[in-house]
C-alpha cells in the first residue's frame, strides 16, 4: 500500500533552488547571495516536512487507537 504524504513535497524545494534554478541564477551577480539563501532554505525545508509528517503520525496515532489499540 503506497501511502500519500504531500508534507515531503517540501524536500523538493532544495533541489529546485540548488539544481534546477542555478542556470538561471547564474547569469546574476549575486551568485554567492543565492547559494547562500538556498542553503539556509535547505534545513527550514526539512524541518516543514519533519513537522508535518510528524503531526500525520500522531494523528494516525490517535485514530488507531480507537480501532486496534489497548481498550481499558
Amino acid at each position: 500500500m503506497i501511502r500519500r504524504r504531500p508534507q515531503l513535497l517540501w524536500l523538493l524545494l532544495p533541489y529546485v533552488f540548488f539544481a534546477l534554478a542555478l542556470p538561471l541564477v547564474n547569469r546574476v551577480p549575486l551568485l554567492p547571495l543565492w547559494l547562500l539563501g538556498a542553503t539556509v532554505l535547505t534545513p527550514v525545508a526539512v524541518g516543514l516536512a519533519w513537522r508535518g509528517d510528524r503531526a500525520r503520525r500522531a494523528g494516525a496515532a490517535v485514530e488507531g487507537e480507537g480501532r486496534g489499540g489497548r481498550e481499558r
